[in-house]
């Protein structure tokens, strides 16, 4: 692009490179290296036409940040949301089956599909990350992750504890990390309570080779979970202070009579101790009694959250497809990230940025 400026104007590149970045009215200065300094002088005199100034801007536009009446998130991801957290599924049973004793009876809605889900998560969100269903085989998320890698990854289920002979949940995880799904779902003790007590409900063999795994691999465990939870896996987080650990939807706390409880947050916060450990900040519908956007009575729990972990530790989630639905999608939805982008005043633009994006492209999307 820049060769072709400096060939219609006639000039030396490095003169349209000095007058492009003086056109710029944010910039004071330039810091101009060409070997011809004639060259250099040329630029601070040309003036660039407006369609050459205006194609130069847009070969650049995402390696920049915000220029005058752009203020906000960067350019990069102004307009591009990654959903940490949904759930898809097809009724093309044939083709995907599901798994064995489930029927199709036991889903929620009939499908829902990445198609569903971009119907009305088109006003910014570009890469969603699926969570696996317990009823579902991984068919369906290997081949979506298959077809569009830089969409989607996943998130899989990789059974810990099992009184039958199935593979090591470790060597499981990695062959389908190889897939794309980096991420695989932990439930809390009260899922695990018929092989014994609660409060130990991660002392078994198949949960040591997952954290020992996922601290090799790279590899997250995806904990759904109530906060009475939290002590075993700050305890698996101590003795594995590498494995990355994704607690979603911050770890069930919801509003009761328009205030949170403060022993519960606290108890959430307290595992921010551990380097490793992140939080899904959502899913706004399901953590207010009623559901109803614009959701602003959730600020100081997205405050609190964010002061303890850090931006660069929280990740937004919808749980777009699963089981306490938007009252409307086509509104809920859009006001949900806009929580953050335009009602969060106590975090910065880079702030909201990390959390918006930056937080999940970073572990899911650039490995």
């Amino acid at each position: 692009m820049l060769d072709e400026v400096a060939q219609a104007l006639q000039v030396p590149w490095a003169a349209v490179c000095v007058a492009w970045v003086l056109s710029h009215p944010e910039v004071s200065s330039v810091l101009a290296g060409s070997e011809s300094p004639e060259h250099n002088l040329a630029g601070t005199v040309l003036e660039l036409p407006d369609e050459a100034c205006a194609s130069l801007n847009g070969a650049t536009k995402r390696y920049r940040g915000p220029t005058k009446g752009e203020e906000g998130m960067s350019v990069v991801v102004r307009d591009k949301i990654i959903d940490a957290h949904i759930h898809v599924w097809t009724s093309d049973f044939d083709r995907y089956p599901l798994a064995p004793g489930f029927l199709k009876e036991d889903l929620w809605v009939p499908s829902f599909t990445p198609k569903d889900h971009f119907q009305y998560s088109g006003q910014g969100t570009d890469k969603p990350c699926p969570d696996d269903l317990l009823w579902s085989e991984p068919q369906l998320h290997l081949y979506l992750i298959a077809e569009d890698p830089e969409t989607f990854v996943g998130a899989g289920i990789v059974p810990a504890v099992s009184n039958l002979g199935l593979a090591d949940p470790d060597k499981t995880m990695v062959a389908l990390s190889a897939g794309g799904i980096y991420a695989f779902r932990v439930r809390g003790g009260r899922a695990r309570e018929e092989f014994g007590d609660v409060s130990r409900w991660l002392d078994y063999p198949g949960y040591e080779k997952m954290f020992a795994a996922g601290a090799q691999h790279n590899l997250a465990l995806s904990c759904l979970m109530g906060i009475d939870h939290l002590p075993a896996l700050n305890r698996m987080c101590t003795r594995y202070p590498q494995t990355p650990v994704i607690l979603d939807h911050v770890c069930g706390i919801r509003m009761r009579d328009g205030i949170f409880p403060e022993e519960q947050l606290k108890k959430l916060c307290d595992m921010a101790q551990d380097k490793w450990v992140m939080v899904k900040i959502g899913p706004f519908q399901a953590l207010v009694g009623n559901g109803n956007a614009p959701y602003l009575d959730l600020l100081p729990l997205v405050e609190r959250v964010v002061d303890a972990f850090g931006a660069e530790r929280c990740m937004w989630e919808s749980d777009s497809g699963g089981p306490v639905a938007m009252n409307d999608s086509q509104t809920d939805y859009p006001a949900a990230f806009a929580l953050i982008r335009d009602h969060a005043q106590f975090l910065s633009e880079s702030e909201k940025e990390q959390i918006l994006f930056r937080t999940a492209e970073q572990f899911f999307f650039k490995r």
